[in-house]
Order: C-alpha cells, then sequence, then structure tokens
C-alpha cells in the first residue's frame, strides 16, 4: 500500500509541475534620446541609450540602464569634447493601472548603482587626452504606457551622482563625488 501511495504522489507531482502556466512576467526593451545637464544653467545636450528592464507578476523589478552623451558641454574649443557614459543597475517600483497586458500605464520610481565614465578629449588648454570611471548612483521616476500588449511609451527624469573613496588608506568611504548629471528621455518601450 506505501508502495502505490508514493507512486500516486510523484505522479501527482509531476504532472503538477508538468502543467503549462502563463507566464506573470513583464518584460521590456526600451531606446531612448534625451538631454542631460549638469548646472542650472547649463542648456542641457543630447543623450541617447537603451533600458531593458523586467517586471514580477507584481510592482517589484530590475532594469539595465545604458546612456551616452557624445558632447557634454557642447561644441567646446577650449577644454576639447567632454563625453559621458552612464550604466547603471536599477531596482524599479511600479504600480500597473490597468494591468500587466494589454493597454495600460505604469508610473515607476527606481534607483540604482553602476558606472560613470567621463573622457576629456585633448583641446588647447589641455594637452593630453583623460578618461574618469567612477562608481555612481541615479534616482529617478517616471511612466510608462502601452498602446498594446507590445508597444508603449516610457519616459523619465533622472539623477546621476558618482561616488568618490575619500579613505585613502585600507577602508572604503564613500562619499557623493562632485560630478552630477541630470538627465530627461523619452522613447518608445517593446514589451
Amino acid at each position: 500500500m506505501r508502495g502505490l501511495t508514493k507512486a500516486c504522489v510523484l505522479v501527482s507531482a509531476a504532472v503538477i509541475v508538468g502543467l503549462p502556466v502563463q507566464a506573470r512576467a513583464d518584460g521590456y526593451v526600451s531606446p531612448w534620446i534625451g538631454a542631460d545637464t549638469a548646472t542650472r544653467t547649463d542648456n542641457g545636450a543630447i543623450a541617447f541609450g537603451a533600458v531593458a528592464g523586467y517586471m514580477g507578476a507584481g510592482v517589484f523589478g530590475f532594469e539595465a540602464d545604458v546612456g551616452y552623451t557624445p558632447e557634454f558641454f557642447g561644441p567646446n574649443p577650449v577644454f576639447g569634447d567632454v563625453s559621458t557614459i552612464t550604466v547603471m543597475g536599477n531596482a524599479i517600483l511600479g504600480v500597473p493601472i490597468g494591468g500587466t497586458h494589454g493597454a495600460g500605464v505604469r508610473p515607476f520610481i527606481s534607483g540604482g548603482f553602476g558606472l560613470m565614465r567621463t573622457h576629456v578629449e585633448r583641446g588647447p588648454l589641455l594637452n593630453q587626452s583623460r578618461s574618469n570611471n567612477d562608481l555612481a548612483y541615479d534616482v529617478g521616476f517616471g511612466m510608462m504606457g502601452f498602446f498594446n500588449q507590445h508597444i508603449g511609451l516610457r519616459g523619465d527624469v533622472r539623477y546621476f551622482r558618482a561616488l568618490h573613496d575619500t579613505d585613502f588608506g585600507s577602508g572604503v568611504n564613500l562619499d557623493p563625488g562632485r560630478r552630477r548629471i541630470w538627465r530627461a528621455s523619452a522613447g518608445v518601450a517593446f514589451r
């Protein structure tokens, strides 16, 4: 009798595990174009990049954000060209309004850590090129809206800040650095 019970339990478990279920994930990719600015008086510079993310069936998810600004301070004949690259891994919290499939919107907040790379190409005052790679954090908010199951729009505003190790001894003490960027972006979203 025990052998029959074990066999029934194993067969039942195999059938339950093997049953197809509807996927509850919400992955997306969004190429974007935007503007980066470093100061209040800065006119901003054109930036572009892409975001790829994954939202679970609920409100939590993760995303990777890559951005590039080719002429951060615009054409600069004195210092040379300054470009910026950001590569961030973010946690995202977004509440789906209208469901996770089909038409609907999802306001969200996000934040995470990654790399901020700045590169200065030589100019008349700077006789050599220079690059800096810094650990950085970002925080932001925005909204995704989908017209149907697969196509929509995504826009966000983000704040990036480089971190610097101020303890040059054996420990690590990360403080906010001088490099900071505000970015507003928008793009088509595919899921």
